[in-house]
């Protein structure tokens, strides 16, 4: 990674994880290093962003940036923008969710939380991986649902091998099929988050099946991340038990190791990443809990 005046980018960061590993950015880069923290509520981010900026553990600067991430122009837009004026960005972190929440169905929530989780995905993957400087990171931060096995096998062609465009139109296959109440038929689980999280995986596959040759050798990483379970306001809702979560700071630790290590493992490039370690794509078991709980 370039170690002079580095450009850091975390979407959906004004609070829970996001606002986390910009906090441990701007602890760990220096002061000549650049950590814009972005989110849609510009008061937030700003209170966000001016909070962080004057941590007494804070090295690097620090910025607000309002960002809508399910406007795909935006984020076009803000990528040309860094790009010409630092020349490219060195760590891009794609983090936002929209929180799904049990007491309403999936159907009615699954719009947004797709434009949110997916479209926000696709839209970095395709604007940012162009700017991004010999030796960056790109991560979208995804979770351990978002291996193949968790899906019906019939389902599996849609996303195994599939290029950027092939998961574009899966999700959107998908995303039909939940209003025309032809998911559960289709195979679909009824849980939006783990096709959601699948597709995040797959979409990252995609971009990084096309760039491994040049990016391994420039010690460049492309990877989806899983974080592990997190204490936050989006997870909350669907688990009874939180012994084990972690806050949002410790989750972080260990993407921050992975953004900030010494050139590009090839055990980890394109893969789903927890704790420094790869998930088998292909692992994973059907997902039945929280479809439990969902059904009439």
């Amino acid at each position: 990674m370039n170690t002079t005046s580095r450009i850091a980018l975390v979407t959906g960061a004004n609070q829970g994880l996001g606002r986390a590993l910009v906090e441990g950015l701007a602890a760990r880069l220096g002061e000549t290093d650049l950590v814009l923290l972005t989110g849609r509520d510009a008061g937030r981010v700003s209170a966000a962003a001016r909070e962080i900026a004057d941590s007494p553990a804070t090295r690097s600067r620090v910025e607000g940036r309002v960002l809508d991430v399910t406007d795909a122009e935006a984020i076009a837009a803000l990528a040309t923008e860094l790009g010409a004026r630092h020349g490219g960005v060195d760590v891009v972190i794609s983090n936002a969710v929209a929180p799904l929440r049990p007491d309403r169905s999936q159907a009615a929530q699954a719009d947004a939380f797709i434009d949110v989780a997916n479209g926000a995905t696709h839209a970095v993957l395709r604007s940012f991986g162009p700017v991004l400087n010999p030796g960056g990171r790109l991560l979208v931060v995804a979770s351990s649902l978002g291996t193949l096995g968790r899906l019906d096998p019939g389902l599996h062609p849609l996303f195994d091998g599939a290029s950027l465009e092939q998961v574009e139109y899966a999700v959107e296959s998908w995303r039909s099929a939940v209003h025309s109440g032809t998911a559960r038929e289709a195979g679909w689980p009824l849980w939006v988050n783990v096709p959601s999280k699948v597709a995040q995986v797959a979409a990252v596959r995609a971009v990084a099946a096309e760039r491994r040759e040049r990016d391994l050798a420039a010690g460049t990483l492309i990877a989806a991340v899983c974080p592990g379970m997190v204490d936050t306001r989006a997870s909350r809702p669907w688990f009874g038990d939180y012994s084990q979560a972690q806050t949002p700071a410790r989750a972080a630790e260990a993407v921050l190791d992975l953004v900030l290590a010494d050139g590009a493992d090839p055990a980890l490039y394109g893969e789903l990443v927890r704790f420094g370690k790869p998930l088998p794509w292909h692992g994973g078991e059907p997902t039945t809990e929280q479809d439990r709980l969902l059904l009439p």
